[in-house]
């Protein structure tokens, strides 16, 4: 449990931890890349641990060199051995969806499974593109939830139009045409995050990118690399809306990852309003970092829906918090996929801030929030969400009395120094 109390304002320097979706994909790809792999940078969060112990499950060598150093040790494709014992993901749904893709790959008989979240995350997304390129899996409801069994091995390269935009559906589809007999195209609705396209390309895939649509090539020979890995910008986003809300605010964090489909949240920022400045832009292998100078902002309403809901969806809970302090109305549709994330969000961050005294319209897809209003303060649950429980420690920032936030170790999974660092800042 942790109590949030209101503060005067903001200031100062920070660097994020990690970004958590680099963490995963780079020490996935560097297991079964020949030779040593070295990773600085790493998120020490839960999610990025348990996707090492997955990897050492299934005999890949990993070492810490350092607070956030690590080598991981690849000897390619083929060289994964069949664990011994069922591959636990905890609460980590990036680990369970994409090492699927890669055991699909894989002449051997795998288990995964995950925490009680986990176990009723949906599935059969991943697991029906798979099914068609040949891997033998099957799960709870025929395979629409976890606990899944892989049998893999000698799979078929298709082309897999998904109804979904989820980088964790098209990344699973990409890890396992490395090991198909054909070339595999996966085509999107809308663009998703693109980071596993990037760390591929490092490693030595070669892929083919038409807008929505991406081929990868099969069985290439993935050398080690160098990886550092930018600031998260999903972490980032909570201390951007933090100086913006809380007045006489101004801070800069530096070394974030500014992926263009990570950033959506910060082109919605500015479009209400708010004071954001891009410095020093610069690369971290093939992904754009730079630092943020964010100030206190008057911020006005705004509506988001299509396209642009992939690029944000990890942070549409933390825009309600925001949205309840710009002057209008802010809707938010087409935004579905947040009902089954770690919790369902749209109900998770409207019973929260409702819990607070925001008022909150819920729809199916999203909801609507009017402005400004005032956070009266109170006690909330996380529900075991990382981000819900820092989204509801940004708004007891400006609340009236404080906010207690319960289960509010599920942060850990993403930012377990979020408290030090927003500690660092507060004035």
């Amino acid at each position: 449990m942790k109590t949030v109390h209101s503060i005067s304002s903001l200031s100062g320097s920070i660097q994020v931890p990690g970004d958590k979706s680099i963490s995963h994909r780079a020490v996935m790809l560097a297991a079964i890349a020949e030779g040593i792999t070295e990773i600085n940078g790493f998120l020490n969060g839960e999610d990025c641990l348990h996707t090492i112990k997955v990897f050492k499950q299934l005999g890949v060598e990993i070492e810490q060199t350092g607070e956030t150093a690590y080598k991981v040790k690849g000897n390619g494709l083929y060289s994964l051995k069949e664990p011994k014992d069922v591959l636990y993901v905890g609460n980590s749904g990036t680990t369970i969806r994409l090492t699927s893709g890669i055991l699909a790959g894989q002449p051997f008989y795998s288990v995964l499974t995950g925490d009680q979240s986990i176990i009723r995350r949906p599935m059969k997304r991943v697991i029906e593109p798979l099914r068609k390129m040949g891997a033998f899996i099957d799960g709870k409801e025929n395979g629409r939830f976890a606990p899944i069994t892989i049998r893999g091995g000698s799979l078929h390269g298709i082309s897999y139009e998904s109804p979904i935009a989820s980088a964790q559906v098209k990344s699973a589809i990409l890890l396992a045409g490395l090991y198909a007999d054909t070339q595999t195209t996966f085509i999107e609705p809308y663009r998703s995050r693109d980071h596993s396209e990037k760390l591929l390309a490092q490693f030595g895939a070669k892929l083919e990118i038409k807008g929505r649509q991406v081929t990868i090539f099969p069985k290439p020979r993935l050398e080690a690399q160098s990886i550092q890995i930018p600031g998260d910008f999903s972490s980032a986003a909570f201390f951007i809306a933090a100086a913006l809300i809380v007045p006489n605010s101004r801070i800069e964090i530096r070394n974030v990852g500014l992926n263009e489909t990570r950033i959506g949240f910060l082109e919605i920022v500015k479009k209400m309003n708010g004071k954001v400045e891009i410095t020093d832009q610069r690369f971290f292998g093939q992904e754009v970092v730079g630092d943020l100078i964010i100030e206190s902002s008057s911020l006005h309403g705004i509506e988001i829906s299509g396209e642009m809901i992939p690029r944000l969806i990890d942070e549409l809970p933390l825009l309600a918090v925001l949205a309840s302090q710009a002057e209008g109305t802010t809707k938010v549709t087409d935004a579905k996929e947040l009902r089954v994330k770690e919790t369902d969000r749209i109900e998770t961050i409207s019973t929260a801030l409702r819990n607070v005294g925001v008022e909150i319209e819920e729809l199916e897809d999203g909801f609507i929030i009017k402005g400004k209003q005032k956070i009266r303060g109170g006690v909330i649950s996380t529900k075991g969400d990382h981000r819900i429980g820092m989204a509801m420690a940004i708004a007891g920032l400006i609340a009236v009395t404080p906010i207690i936030i319960h289960q509010s170790e599920a942060i850990h999974v993403s930012y377990p120094q979020f408290f030090e660092d927003l500690k660092q800042l507060a004035r």
